[in-house]
């Protein structure tokens, strides 16, 4: 199937690893300028790929984001992620409100802004956005904070889409479940925390977590399959999906 995302500018923020780099070599292979927005410059990146480095959690990031990228066909928020504090708070109580902040900030209002910087832009070409959330904003996961953040990003989107629908932007959520990134597979990541916490190894970790979150189809996602997904909903095939969550967990969500 013709993508027809040939010499489109797709912006990815997040791109250095996991989902977001999965996207970044798919839309690339798809024939997109991919711009990809990460701390630091890609590894071996073809060759119609920019790296933008820059830490958009500071508030003026999103702005020179804009001045060197100009206007945007499609925006990708890939960033997020559990901060350390929230990934070793006991729960609720555990939290502090610097903790809050550096969650929010990551994955929340660190969008906005990147958003609202590229936002005429992809008015002007009729662009797509489309927002990288998490099953925790759909059920009670630890950590709360995260999973907050996330609904709000939610929202935000369906808001995006019905605000600015009629002048032909579409706004998309994908909600991920279990994927095989840093978070869970990194000897760093959460997973690992878990497992350090549960007395066992990353491995045996995960090789329970499918049975222990009942997913459906018995095994992680893997980042190239959130990454298809994604690229699918950028292109003109999807060109009347809008305001939707498309959620990609395995079955983990049982709800209808």
């Amino acid at each position: 199937m013709d993508l027809d995302l040939t010499d489109r500018t797709v912006v990815v923020t997040g791109a250095s690893r996991g989902i977001g780099r999965a996207t970044v070599d798919l839309l690339a292979a798809e024939g997109a300028d991919v711009v990809a927005v990460a701390r630091s410059s890609l590894a071996d990146a073809p060759a119609n790929v920019r790296t933008v480095a820059l830490d958009l959690t500071r508030r003026d990031a999103a702005d020179e984001l804009a001045r060197q990228v100009g206007a945007a066909d499609v925006l990708v928020n890939n960033l997020g992620g559990v901060v350390d504090a929230s990934m070793r708070a006991a729960g609720f109580l555990d939290l502090d409100d610097e903790t809050w902040e550096a969650t929010y900030e990551l994955n929340f209002f660190a969008t906005v802004r990147v958003t609202r910087a590229l936002l005429p832009g992809l008015i002007e070409r009729r662009g797509v956005v489309i927002n990288v959330s998490s099953i925790g904003a759909r059920a009670a996961f630890k950590p709360v904070d995260y999973g907050t953040a996330k609904a709000a990003l939610n929202n935000l989107t369906k808001a995006l889409a019905e605000e600015f629908g009629g002048r032909g932007l579409r706004a998309l959520t994908v909600t991920p479940g279990p994927t095989r990134t840093q978070n869970w597979s990194d000897p760093g990541g959460y997973a690992a925390y878990l497992a350090e916490q549960s007395g066992t190894d990353l491995e045996a970790f995960l090789e329970g977590v499918p049975g222990a979150m009942s997913i459906t189809t018995g095994r992680l996602t893997e980042p190239e399959e959130t990454a298809a997904l994604i690229t699918f909903l950028a292109s003109g095939r999807s060109g009347n999906l809008t305001g939707i969550d498309v959620v990609a967990d395995g079955g983990v969500l049982k709800t209808v």
